[in-house]
């Protein structure tokens, strides 16, 4: 969806309330009118900036989406926790997203959508990130829910806040569950269930890993929402349950190794399934203790992009960069086959 279709769309909105149209029907329409997710692999990637001057770098932002576009993938989000959307301002948070999306436009992938993190602390700031997000390219958003003051936030406010948002949004929401990422608030499998039933909330994703509760949220949500895994260590997992897909930082890295795994297990080539998975969640424990750093530094060290990022965060030393190399070593071998096999 473009900027300019988002805001015409907005304004027939304003125009269809005035003559007395429920939310929930112009709610129905816009989702009507949203591709669905499809079930698959998406990549929440990094943010890039110029060493020089500390300023994004757009042709980097592009080079890395266009790159991914080409290898299965469902989808690209950006300013997850791999994309350092605390460490940017709203100008350069629309800057990045046009980036994705005219890079995938011009790769000829105008069909993949770019999610686009939107989580804030008020209300009223992620209903703005939101509105920005569409007005950039972004097709949805992922939002977090806001925790600095998460001691006074009820059930009945935090479900408020998620309604809200949902109501107020020109394009569909997924809601984001990262415990480690918001002073330890987990929404449960009720809870999520409950803002599944709005009509502009449309995903969730759960990198809690409780699989558990991706069971129950996968086996009784409406069948668009789409339930995904939120780290690639457990995609398998994630679809034996019912889920999705996963949206997997390692794929920053690794895309086809990933993809290759969900593509096994739909066709029941489940032992083969395993034994790539047991690959791909070493390759992410990696990431996963390195965090967006590690992923940045791998991406240098196997595709001669990736850079540094922003302050207070700091690039690995030389020592921990070697550790690194190897224990990417084994799942970038794995990719690298993927890659010559699909180059055939």
């Amino acid at each position: 969806m473009t900027a300019s279709s988002v805001t015409n769309s907005h304004h027939d909105d304003s125009n269809s309330y005035r003559n007395g149209d429920s939310t929930a029907n112009q709610h129905a329409r816009r989702r009507t009118e949203t591709r669905r997710l499809a079930r698959g692999i998406y990549v929440p990637t990094v943010a890039f900036f110029k060493p020089e001057t500390d300023t994004v770098d757009v042709e980097a932002v592009e080079r890395h989406a266009a790159r991914l576009a080409r290898t299965g993938i469902a989808g690209l989000v950006t300013h997850g926790s791999n994309g350092e959307a605390v460490h940017l301002d709203h100008a350069e948070r629309m800057a990045i997203n046009s980036a994705t999306r005219r890079a995938l436009d011009s790769a000829g992938c105008t069909h993949l959508p770019v999610i686009v993190g939107c989580g804030a602390q008020s209300t009223r700031e992620t209903i703005q990130l939101c509105r920005e997000a569409a007005q950039s390219g972004g097709s949805y958003a992922l939002v977090l829910p806001p925790s600095y003051y998460s001691s006074l936030i009820t059930t009945d406010l935090l479900l408020g806040h998620f309604q809200a948002v949902a109501d107020a949004s020109p394009i569909p929401l997924l809601i984001y569950n990262f415990p480690g990422a918001v002073s330890g608030l987990d929404i449960n499998s009720e809870e999520i269930l409950q803002l599944s039933q709005h009509p502009n909330i449309v995903g969730v994703k759960l990198t809690c890993g409780n699989t558990g509760k991706l069971a129950r949220v996968a086996a009784s949500a409406k069948s668009d929402f789409l339930v995904t895994g939120g780290s690639a260590d457990f995609i398998l997992q994630t679809l034996v349950v019912g889920g999705h897909g996963v949206i997997a930082g390692l794929a920053n890295l690794a895309p086809r190794a990933c993809v290759k795994i969900m593509d096994l297990y739909m066709r029941g080539e489940i032992a083969e399934a395993q034994q790539l998975q047991a690959v791909v969640a070493r390759g992410d424990w990696a990431a996963i203790k390195g965090g967006f750093v590690a992923v940045k530094c791998a991406l240098e060290m196997f595709y001669g992009y990736g850079g540094v990022p922003r302050r207070p965060c700091a690039a690995p030393g030389k020592q921990a960069r070697v550790a690194m190399w190897q224990e990417f070593s084994e799942v970038m071998e794995l990719e690298k086959s993927l890659q010559l096999v699909s180059q055939k």
